[in-house]
């Protein structure tokens, strides 16, 4: 955006009593409304379901059930007087079946008809019927039930009018009493119905006041957060988008105001930042050109190093050996030691260089990871290392080794070192044993390189990794202190660790090296490898 539109920008109105309100506070006082109507119409929502169950669980619990159970009980009769006609005119003891299973019917219809009714008419209902039922029963049917097979013919016949009678007096107590509960229900179906009507219009209301309320806390929202949470989006965005001079206006409530004033301070930092950066960036990358320098001068060196610095010593060499041998006899034996010690340390001074550039190559040089079987290259390190191991007796062996992912030339330096010492600081008391044993863990395999040698005392744990530390003299063991230190640069190039485990009470030198383990755990060959 171009300065002449920002300037053209929009002023926001200044602070009025409602924008002195912050966010909480426009929030609490709309909540505070709503409740209010809402509770109020909660209340009179909650009479009326009130109201409503007390009709429903009337309907369901009692007049509906009550009105099932006497229609039970008219049926239960029925079977009754529809067996005892039928014994009465056959004589036939089958017909009594319906009869007795009346009489059951009648007993469970009577007990949950009382357990129903509870107003005098329906009370009264059931007495009636009770009593119009127990005279038919005691005047007629028992009579008739009671009577041999073969003899009821004759006593239905006799009492049949007196029968019919009051089997009639029944039917018509039991009409009565249908009628009656019907009434009742078909009452609290029309209560339930004009409280549903109300209940209805209740919730209408409720929804209607709801809808209302939405709108206006919408209108609200949007005039008091939305619109100056839109602003400050926008301006953000063009902040985000890298237009840092952008200025961020702030408008609405105050605590959107003081939102809009902490983003303005955070983009004066950011630019302040980004322009401290740019510096820092220059700085940066003429360092970078330096470093580009000085690597291009270390190969230099290394190719110096390689081959101009050790020409003269192989020519020191060369010389006073030819001097030892030519004029032997005109030297006496002081001159011979003069001799021997320039030789000694022109060869140690070749070595030391030969050290210094295998160390300086770790991770420059040699750096063409592939997969590489330890397996193969211990035994290849065995093979190269066979004359020192035939002549200490030694016992190297190892756990079938993993294929793991790295430099094949450096891990195999790595484990010519760690074997090369082993051998060297054996202990002249025991027979020399050296094993390699693997496990893995999580993503990384964990390998324990031990000897049963002269071990390392646990306070020089983190020495013996510094470049030319030496705990030994060169007259017991030879060597230039690098090859521990070189065996922990090659592990931390490849993503592991390396150290001294002190922790065994076994007599020796245990080291710990760690290296990543590839994402398919790779097939271990079998057998070991002793030389």
């Amino acid at each position: 955006m171009s300065a002449s539109a920002r300037s053209a920008r929009p002023v926001p109105p200044p602070a009025t009593w409602r924008s002195r309100w912050t966010t909480r506070q426009w929030l609490r006082a709309g909540v505070s409304v709503a409740l209010i109507v809402l509770m109020s119409l909660s209340v009179l929502g909650a009479v009326v379901l009130n109201r409503m169950t007390t009709i429903s669980n009337r309907l369901v619990d009692r007049s509906s059930p009550a009105l099932i159970a006497a229609v039970r009980l008219e049926a239960a009769l029925l079977n009754q007087e529809t067996g005892i006609r039928g014994y009465g005119i056959s004589g036939d003891p089958v017909f009594l079946q319906p009869y007795q299973q009346g009489l059951t019917q009648q007993r469970e219809s009577d007990r949950q008809l009382l357990a129903l009714v509870d107003d005098p008419t329906t009370r009264e209902d059931l007495r009636v019927v009770r009593e119009r039922s127990r005279t038919w029963q005691e005047r007629f049917a028992s009579v008739v039930a009671a009577a041999p097979a073969n003899q009821p013919v004759a006593v239905a016949r006799e009492r049949s009018e007196e029968g019919k009678v009051a089997f009639d007096g029944v039917r018509q107590a039991l009409a009565v009493q249908q009628r009656h509960l019907q009434a009742a229900r078909d009452e609290s179906r029309a209560d339930l119905i004009a409280m549903r009507s109300l209940r209805n219009g209740i919730f209408s209301a409720i929804s209607l006041l709801i809808l209302a309320l939405a709108v206006v806390v919408s209108a609200a929202l949007r005039r008091a957060v939305t619109t100056p949470l839109e602003r400050l989006a926008a301006d953000a965005r063009s902040v985000a988008e890298g237009d840092f001079s952008h200025p961020i206006l702030s408008s609405g409530p105050a605590d959107m105001r003081a939102l809009g004033q902490d983003v303005e301070a955070m983009r004066r930092r950011m630019a302040d930042d980004l322009a401290r950066s740019e510096e820092v960036r220059a700085v940066l990358d003429e360092q970078t050109a330096d470093l580009r320098r000085s690597n291009t001068e270390l190969e230099q060196f290394a190719y110096v190093a390689s081959h101009d610095l050790q020409e003269p010593l192989r020519k020191v060499t060369a010389f006073c050996q030819l001097l030892e041998r030519n004029y032997s006899d005109r030297l006496d034996d002081r001159a011979r030691k003069y001799i021997e010690f320039a030789v000694d340390g022109a060869l140690r001074m070749q070595t030391l260089i030969n050290d210094l550039l295998d160390f300086s190559r770790v991770g420059r040089l040699h750096n063409q990871h592939a997969p590489v079987d330890l397996q193969a290259l211990f035994a290849e390190t065995a093979k190269t290392l066979s004359l020192a191991i035939t002549e200490s007796d030694a016992d190297v062996t190892c756990d079938p080794l993993p294929t793991v992912t790295g430099d094949r030339t450096q891990l195999g330096m790595l484990l010519h070192n760690l074997l090369g010492n082993a051998i060297k600081f054996r202990s002249p008391d025991r027979p020399c044993r050296v094993h390699l044993a693997v496990q893995r863990d999580d993503g990384m395999w964990r390998f324990t390189f031990g000897d049963n040698g002269i071990g390392i005392a646990p306070e020089f744990a983190d020495r013996i990794f510094v470049i030319f530390q030496r705990l030994h003299t060169r007259q017991d063991y030879p060597g230039n202190g690098i090859g521990l230190a070189l065996c922990k640069k090659i592990v931390e190039f490849h993503g592991g660790s390396i150290a001294l485990d002190s922790g065994d009470a076994e007599p020796g030198t245990r080291f710990v090296f760690t290296l990543p383990a590839d994402p398919p755990e790779p097939a271990e060959p079998a057998g070991e490898e002793n030389s």
